[in-house]
């Protein structure tokens, strides 16, 4: 009987630095250069475009607007390039295998994830003025003309696609993705849902709270993710949730004010309002987020039946 001759032990270096199971980066690695390629890139562009937003303001956009609108323009392509070079480099896949695969069904997830956050934070609305916590104080268009009101607005819209798509891209994308390769699917949610938490830290009024909302709001992200394999519904849920939560229904945006169509005052308990932060920072974005994610399991169930062929 001849016995197995045991492998070599492998040098501490690939140890540390190489995958065990392919010729690749582990993922802790392959994070930070990813990570140090988005800031490199938002070095070059941002501060040009910042630059240039400042030197002139299109129509009547509030500076903030415009400011923020090039910011995205600028992460857009940092997220990208960084994003589609460490797919390409270190982890040795496509960037399409995230999940970007373009079909009929990126449509439906795209479509279904925006008219989820329209009930979602329809919803939001509903228990506020049932409660008595939220005022309407009036419309755009009673003191603008419509052109001015469907500019401004399809303005705003384009600006929140881009930040769904970023957020997306790298929160449910690369960071979700990344490490679940180098350690399981459930860490992947949490720890890319921790992340996406702390990078809203710097905005205003942020706090416990409003990194504990929006932590839950990367679980709810990545649900979508799930449920699909693919990112177009999350991106769908990003983009609707902002649009709706703060230019139809009047709410700040992660603490951030945005052009509005419908003016509203919110004077009721900040535990459940989430104060000058916006309902992500307050106990009422738990029921939506609860109708949410039933929405995208009924959708995904019903789109799964569409797809597949009949017996």
């Amino acid at each position: 009987m001849c016995m197995d001759t045991p492998s070599p032990q492998r040098p501490l270096w690939k140890v540390i630095f190489l995958s065990p199971d392919e010729p690749r980066l582990r993922a802790g690695w392959r994070l930070l250069l990813q990570t140090l390629l988005l800031i490199f890139f938002m070095f070059c562009v941002g501060i040009p475009f910042a630059l240039l937003a400042l030197g002139g303001l299109p129509f009547d956009t509030a500076a903030d607007d415009w400011l923020m609108f090039a910011n995205q323009v600028a992460e857009t392509f940092a997220v990208g390039v960084s994003v589609f070079l460490a797919r390409r480099f270190l982890d040795r896949r496509s960037f399409v295998s995230l999940g970007l695969h373009l079909d009929l069904r990126a449509l439906l997830d795209l479509v279904a994830g925006i008219l989820i956050t329209f009930v979602m934070m329809g919803l939001i609305a509903l228990l506020e003025w049932r409660m008595g916590w939220l005022t309407v104080e009036g419309f755009a268009w009673e003191t603008e003309s419509l052109p001015a009101v469907l500019l401004s607005t399809a303005f705003i819209l384009l600006t929140f696609v881009l930040v769904g798509w970023n957020e997306e891209l790298l929160s449910r994308g690369y960071h979700l993705q990344t490490i679940a390769s180098g350690t399981n699917r459930t860490l992947g949610v949490v720890l890319s849902s921790g992340i996406f938490g702390a990078l809203h830290l710097a905005n205003p009024h942020a706090s416990w709270m409003s990194t504990l909302g929006i932590f839950l709001a990367g679980l709810f992200l990545a649900y979508g993710y799930l449920r699909t394999g693919r990112l177009w519904l999350s991106i769908g849920l990003h983009i609707g949730w902002n649009f709706f939560e703060g230019v139809v229904f009047g709410f700040p945006v992660s603490g951030m004010e945005f052009y509005r169509l419908m003016r509203v005052a919110v004077r009721g308990p900040d535990l459940w309002t989430g104060g000058y932060f916006g309902p992500e920072a307050g106990l009422v974005l738990l029921p939506a987020l609860a109708l949410g994610a039933l929405l995208i399991y009924g959708y995904t169930r019903l789109a799964a039946k569409w797809s597949s062929p009949e017996e």
